[in-house]
């Protein structure tokens, strides 16, 4: 199973937007360190970079440690600054698959997820690559990204849907139908973007009130907020440098009182009305 327990806390993290020149500096130093602290979930996607960063983590985790979960996307691709086409042909998501295995150096995926659903495929077909890749035994678990509940449903009706990540914070929270659903149905909820905090973030405000009150930073608090907010949440924090790494692990240590999490709910919704 993928999801939070208490120790799983300080365990996830994201690698994204690593750029080649880096390769050999901070990002290195960064997995590196994951086992140190207990990290033991990593996701990214073969869009990042494009490629090199699931070649990174292989060259520098690879041979994985015992209970490693390595998460990777497919769906997407990357053809300039900023630029994210959709791509959900099956035939691309098959081979997406084997070249992640192979930039990856593993001979089955923990979790592999589509990235988006492409609106110019038949989803059926998309899912249906998902349950192929299960059933050849390359993928042991696959998830959904930036979906509605109708469409998780879609999905379940042709393969197990063990995660779903979706953009969710303080400050956006437009997926909490779909957070309620996972938590009724087991599923495990990947917030993306997980620090987030809009107007929350400005000075003299309840974050600043309450990073003093603990000794944390602004993004540990958004993260005790999600890790308190369901037994189900799985938050990835991007993390491109060892000082943000053990900022984010430090967020575990971070134990919000039932007061100080309604205070933030309560200001988080009133700060953002309209993505809440």
């Amino acid at each position: 199973e993928i999801r939070q327990s208490p120790q799983d806390a300080p365990r996830l993290i994201e690698v994204r937007g690593i750029a080649p020149h880096a390769l050999a500096g901070e990002a290195r130093r960064v997995l590196r360190r994951l086992p140190d602290l207990g990290v033991d979930f990593v996701d990214t996607a073969e869009a990042y970079g494009p490629h090199t960063n699931e070649r990174l983590i292989a060259d520098v985790l690879a041979p994985y440690n015992r209970g490693t979960i390595v998460a990777t996307k497919t769906g997407l691709t990357r053809t300039g600054p900023d630029v994210w086409p959709v791509l959900g042909r099956p035939e691309f998501l098959r081979q997406g698959l084997e070249t992640s295995l192979m930039r990856l150096k593993l001979e089955t995926l923990p979790l592999w997820q589509l990235h988006r659903i492409d609106p110019e495929v038949p989803r059926e077909d998309q899912f249906g690559v998902l349950k192929e890749a299960i059933d050849s035994g390359k993928v042991r678990h696959v998830g959904l990204s930036e979906v509605s509940v109708e469409e998780i449903e879609a999905a379940r009706k042709i393969v197990p849907i063990t995660t779903v990540q979706n953009l969710y914070n303080l400050a956006n929270r437009q997926s909490e139908e779909v957070l309620t659903y996972c938590e009724r149905e087991g599923i495990g909820f990947i917030p993306w973007f997980p620090v987030a905090a809009g107007d929350l973030a400005k000075p003299g405000g309840v974050l600043d009130e309450m990073a003093s009150q603990h000794g944390a930073t602004h993004a540990q608090l958004a993260l005790a907020w999600l890790l308190k907010r369901s037994p189900v949440m799985l938050p990835i924090p991007g993390t491109s440098s060892l000082a943000h790494l053990e900022e984010n692990v430090g967020a575990a240590e971070v134990v919000l009182s039932d007061d100080e999490y309604r205070r933030l709910e309560e200001a988080g919704r009133a700060s953002n009305p309209e993505q809440n």
